[in-house]
Parts: C-alpha cells; sequence; structure tokens
C-alpha cells in the first residue's frame, strides 16, 4: 500500500491552481491513496474546493489560528508529524516560492533528502527533473526504505479536473511549534493582476524597457489583456521592477499560454523560465538577439513604438 501526501497552497480564500498540478504529478505514482492537507485558519472553503480535485481520497484540515499565515517554520512541523505519523510513503509539494521554502525543511526534519523540481515520474523510486538551467535532464533514484519529499515542477503538468467528492476530516499533530518565526505583514505591488506563475498570458520586459517608469507601458499593456508582468534579471537587477517579478532560472518557472517578451535579449538563464510556455512572442531591436532562436513570432523593432501600436490595435 503506498499513499501520498500534498500539502495545499491557498491565500486563505481559494486553492492555487498548482495544488492541482502538483495532484496530476502523483497520479502518476499509481498510489493506492492521495490525500491533500489544508494549513490555515478557517479553511472550510478552501478544503471543499480542494475535495473536487479529481483523483485525491482525502482532504485533511489542520485549522489552528496558528496556521493563518503560511509561514513555513510553522507548517513544516506540522506536515513533518502528520506525514510520519501517518506513514505517508510521499509528501509532495509545488515547486513555487511556497514550496521551495517548506519542502527542505520538511525533509530535514524526516531525516531525509528532498527531489527538486520533479518533471516525470519514471516509476515509484525513479524521477525526471531539470539541470544546469533546464539543458539537461537528470535522472534520480529514491532510495526505498525512506520516506520521499519532493517538490514538482508545474510548469510541466496540466491541472486535473475538478470533478472530484473527496471526503474531508479534521486532523491535529502533537508537533511542538517554534517561537522564532513570527509573521509581521505580506507586501505584494502585483495589485490586481494575475499571478505571474499562474497566468495564461504575460507581458514581460528586460533591460532594453529603460526605466522604472517605462514600465508603466508593460503594466497598461497587461491590465488591458489581463495578464501577468514579468520581467528579466537584469531588469530586476537594474532596479526598474522587484524581484518577485523576475522570470527565469534564478526566479520563476512560467508556463503561459501566452508569453510576450519586450527588450529581452534571451540569456540561457531566462529562456530556463519559459521553456513551459505556449507561444512565444519576441520584440526586439536587435535583429541577432538570442530570444529569437526560440520565440514562435519575432518583431524587430522599438517596443516604445510596438507596444502603443499594439494597445491601439487592441482597443486599449
Amino acid at each position: 500500500m503506498s499513499s501520498v501526501l500534498i500539502v495545499a497552497e491557498h491565500d486563505g480564500a481559494t486553492l492555487n491552481p498548482c495544488t492541482s498540478k502538483t495532484v496530476s504529478c502523483a497520479q502518476s505514482l499509481n498510489a493506492d491513496s492521495i490525500d491533500v492537507v489544508v494549513f490555515g485558519d478557517a479553511v472550510d472553503a478552501i478544503a471543499a474546493e480542494a475535495a473536487t480535485l479529481n483523483g485525491i481520497t482525502r482532504v485533511l484540515t489542520c485549522d489552528r489560528s496558528e496556521n493563518s499565515n503560511p509561514l513555513a517554520a510553522i507548517i513544516a512541523p506540522q506536515l513533518a508529524a502528520l506525514a510520519k505519523d501517518n506513514s505517508y510513503n510521499y509528501v509532495f509539494g509545488p515547486s513555487t516560492t511556497f514550496g521551495k521554502d517548506l519542502m527542505p525543511r520538511v525533509a530535514a526534519l524526516l531525516g531525509t533528502g528532498q527531489i527538486s523540481d520533479i518533471m516525470e515520474v519514471v516509476d515509484a523510486q525513479t524521477f525526471k527533473r531539470p539541470i544546469y538551467a533546464g539543458n539537461a535532464i537528470i535522472t534520480i533514484t529514491a532510495a526505498p526504505d525512506r520516506i520521499i519529499v519532493a517538490t514538482v515542477r508545474v510548469a510541466s503538468y496540466r491541472a486535473v479536473a475538478d470533478d472530484g467528492s473527496a471526503s474531508i476530516e479534521a486532523t491535529t499533530t502533537s508537533a511542538q511549534l517554534p517561537a522564532h518565526t513570527r509573521y509581521v505583514e505580506l507586501k505584494s505591488e502585483t495589485g490586481d493582476r494575475p499571478d505571474l506563475q499562474l497566468a495564461n498570458v504575460v507581458v514581460s520586459g528586460g533591460r532594453g524597457v529603460g526605466s522604472k517608469e517605462n514600465f508603466e507601458l508593460l503594466y497598461n499593456l497587461a491590465d488591458g489583456i489581463g495578464a501577468g508582468v514579468g520581467a528579466s534579471r537584469a531588469a530586476v537587477d537594474a532596479g526598474y521592477v522587484p524581484n518577485d517579478m523576475q522570470v527565469g532560472q534564478t526566479g520563476k518557472i512560467i508556463s503561459p499560454d501566452l508569453y510576450i517578451a519586450f527588450g529581452i535579449s534571451g540569456a540561457i538563464q531566462h529562456l530556463t523560465g519559459i521553456k513551459d510556455a505556449g507561444t512565444i512572442v519576441a520584440v526586439n531591436k536587435d535583429l541577432d538577439a538570442p530570444i529569437f532562436e526560440v520565440a514562435d513570432i519575432g518583431l524587430v523593432g522599438d517596443l516604445f513604438e510596438v507596444i502603443p501600436e499594439l494597445g491601439k490595435q487592441l482597443g486599449n
């Protein structure tokens, strides 16, 4: 009997779609059961949403005031205790900012290593993951006598259907919570725009945008088409945008249906973050920019002329 425990990511009100994609990966294991655990405070609505994910057996709720904010230091000991006490064979989380913070702690508490960025399940103990900025794929075989803790490269999976009807059960753990970490506040500069890792359309800018003020052109275009906004590391390092907008090897790995890059040369580290995008459109003044080698549609032109014209054509 094999069982999988997946930690749900949510914002306190709705379930993050990356949880559904993590379930999709777990289904490849052909395990006997797949459970999803929701940590939070007053999580009934989120648990009900999770229960609709196709293929899961149960939704477990760990509802307590200490879990009102997603602090990895607080959730990790509870998740580790839940996995150990119930003899789960696998503990999976999404390879998002949340998952990358949480899952290594869980692995350490369980006395095992972590497998990062699973992009393919070969069999019950064997997995594939990208290395060298996505330029190579390595096959990893986990030890059969240890629990497998891993993050899932959600850009490599499609969400499961939402036609399930799993049972919902409250659970508790005996884990002792640390007192060295506390929640202060959350600051976000993305406003009402779609989450960068979940958006179907992403507009992104690089060093060629020129300044923080010029990024307003991209924001206006994105708002007009309901897109998320990203940036290259060069734009982040130049101070044009905050680092939570960075796309690439050291930023976020995304898989939108449409990715539009303005003034991005196409360094290999950036291209790693968009390998799973559906259609890539590149606008750059440099005919020899590397991004044109991977773009489905390329336009050699000045972004300061292209963006306003594109906005007119879209009726913005």
